[in-house]
């Protein structure tokens, strides 16, 4: 069987240590006879593998001591309705960054609860850059600040977090947790569905000061209360088992193999320079996002020809090259590049770019 190479934005490509891993004790975990697929989260050996993966997380992101780690379901989604239930509960009022779909949706969903506020947006240009942002703008009074740190349909990234003071920064960090060193001081909560860079869809990882829990709204259903989570080691009910297993899994990958974040950051750093400069030395593609908020993870391109754009997408495909059509608000190509992307996959993309450049352009 040969693999193709998966650029797809989620789910996307894992590693291919963790899926032997995986296929290796689908059958016998680790000599207790059973599946972690069909064994319950009661018990001591699933308990195990749920502290590990705590534990993991903690190391590789070098999690403070006074945050909470929560292994939750519901997609990154379901985020922008919790946030607000249990952070907009003094002024009831929070800033908003709109720099692409996802930050549109919380931002959306936060009006249901309080007055949610547009600082800034990158909407005027289909939202191909990060918009510098002024902190005497900021509601001092604001009960957090939101952004979604990287993109993934329009292919940005915050170069630099906003300074704001006092009041909690919270991030959709999705696309990018896990891909380079992150200060998790520096923020009040962070969220990121797995299917990116963590794991398989199903599991949502959320990390929280302590301080900030325990005060939701009035009505917030027990499901959607982070204390419930966190008073009971996200095991209020039955958590996504199988996609935490797979988690702990990457997260062994990215410290024995890689060798951390710094090294992660490096080597991705390394892939997308060799896009990004192909690009940007391109008689027929050109990337779609302005050069000092380009992402790690996600890159669009275009060829300015809706059919020509087709053609690639088609031809990609047939060479082993998948899930390359850009989003439809987008159009065009995106080569998202997670983690567990190999080199060799950005490079082999890169040479038949070349030859379709050359028999096309």
């Amino acid at each position: 069987m040969s693999r193709v190479y998966n650029f797809s934005a989620g789910p996307s490509v894992l590693p291919e240590c963790v899926l032997r891993t995986a296929a290796e004790e689908m059958l016998d975990y680790q000599g207790s006879g059973q599946s972690v697929m069909e064994m319950s989260h009661r018990s001591k050996v699933y308990e195990s593998i749920i502290q590990a993966c705590e534990a993991s997380l903690r190391q590789v992101l070098s999690i403070p001591e006074n945050y909470k780690v929560l292994f939750l379901q519901g997609g990154a989604s379901t985020q922008f309705a919790m946030v607000p239930l249990n952070l907009m509960n003094r002024s009831k009022k929070a800033d908003f960054v709109l720099t692409g779909q996802w930050a549109k949706k919380a931002y959306s969903e936060a009006g249901k609860f309080g007055t949610a506020r547009a600082v800034a947006s990158s909407a005027d240009r289909t939202f191909a850059y990060i918009p510098r942002l002024d902190p005497a703008s900021f509601d001092p009074e604001a009960d957090y600040f939101h952004i979604c740190l990287n993109n993934t349909i329009y292919g940005t990234k915050f170069p630099t977090l906003p300074e704001t003071g006092s009041v909690p920064l919270v991030a959709d960090v999705s696309s990018c947790i896990l891909s380079e060193p992150l200060d998790i001081s520096r923020f009040g909560l962070l969220y990121a569905g797995a299917q990116k860079n963590m794991g398989p869809a199903g599991l949502t990882v959320v990390i929280v000061r302590e301080d900030l829990i325990g005060h939701p709204q009035e009505g917030t259903p027990t499901m959607l209360d982070y204390k419930i989570h966190a008073e009971n080691g996200s095991m209020y009910n039955t958590p996504p088992t199988y996609a935490i297993y797979i988690c702990k899994l990457v997260l062994d990958w990215i410290q024995n193999e890689i060798g951390g974040l710094e090294k992660m950051k490096a080597l991705n750093e390394e892939k997308a320079g060799l896009l990004y400069s192909f690009l940007d030395g391109s008689a027929l593609f050109k990337g779609t996002v302005d050069p000092d908020s380009r992402s790690l993870m996600n890159i669009p391109f275009v060829t300015g020809n809706e059919e020509l754009d087709k053609k690639f997408i088609k031809e990609a495909e047939a060479a082993g090259f998948i899930n390359l059509k850009g989003h439809r608000s987008v159009g065009g190509m995106r080569a998202s590049i997670y983690n567990a992307m190999p080199i060799a996959g950005v490079e082999q993309l890169v040479a038949f770019m070349k030859e379709f450049e050359a028999k096309n352009a």
